[in-house]
């Protein structure tokens, strides 16, 4: 995996991972395999989360599955060759992740606290101290933002509009984006919507009541939604492990 150290002293153990989209903009690749099971540099996308929760401890794992769902309970079934203990949330594709995340948590988390994501990233964030800041502020959510890759190359020039340095998709400093995970306070259920997406109806009402943390995050990240963006990981995944 791509983090160095352990933690064993997390007190969150459970985490929620949403894997029921059909992930349309990867077509053909979806059109036989659930975008979790596609392979990033030979190990399907799921499992790259998984054992990166494994790494942390995080042992109880509820994925919320919908389109092709056979399929991801197949692989993984209960988790105990990863270690971990894996139940699972069955939602509609058309539910959206409030749908997703809010079946859930009432079928399978009893958590005061707990790690919500979406399956579609890889990452080295630190859990241990997401969790710090989660639990020392105390709100009913907090969401990772990090700066997100400029799709675009950037150029230099200077005053004299001479081109000086070409810089090839650099980070965009000024630019802050959400990073799909994030840790919730149980008291989330009151919020979570019957059906559609969070970040359309529950984290603006969050944010506008001030009841929404931000932990900013500038590790390695990288989100997989499109065929370019899996070929990108792969390149990146590759040169962190030379």
């Amino acid at each position: 995996m791509l983090r160095k150290s352990r933690s064993s002293d997390l007190k969150i153990d459970t985490a929620i991972i949403l894997a029921g989209g059909p992930a349309t903009r990867m077509k053909p690749l979806t059109d036989t395999v659930p975008k979790g099971l596609i392979n990033v540099l030979g190990k399907p996308l799921l499992q790259w989360i998984v054992e990166w929760l494994q790494d942390y401890e995080i042992r109880n794992i509820v994925l919320g599955v919908a389109h092709m769902k056979e399929k991801i309970i197949g692989y993984f079934k209960e988790g105990s060759e990863l270690g971990v203990n894996i139940k699972y949330s069955v939602h509609t594709v058309g539910g959206g992740t409030g749908e997703g995340f809010r079946l859930a948590i009432k079928r399978h988390v009893n958590r005061q606290n707990f790690f919500a994501l979406n399956g579609d990233q890889i990452t080295n964030l630190n859990l241990g101290r997401l969790e710090k800041f989660h639990l020392k502020h105390g709100q009913i959510a907090t969401m990772v933002v990090t700066n997100p890759g400029c799709p675009f190359g950037h150029v230099r020039i200077n005053k004299s509009l001479d081109v000086t340095e070409f810089l090839e998709k650099p980070r965009c400093s000024a630019a802050v984006c959400n990073a799909g995970i994030y840790a919730f306070s149980r008291d989330i259920l009151r919020y979570l919507p019957n059906k559609g997406d969070v970040e359309k109806t529950m984290f603006p009402t969050l944010a506008r009541t001030r009841q929404l943390k931000a932990y900013a995050f500038k590790g390695f990240f990288t989100t997989i939604n499109t065929l370019k963006d899996l070929i990108e990981a792969e390149n990146e995944l590759k040169r962190l492990h030379r």
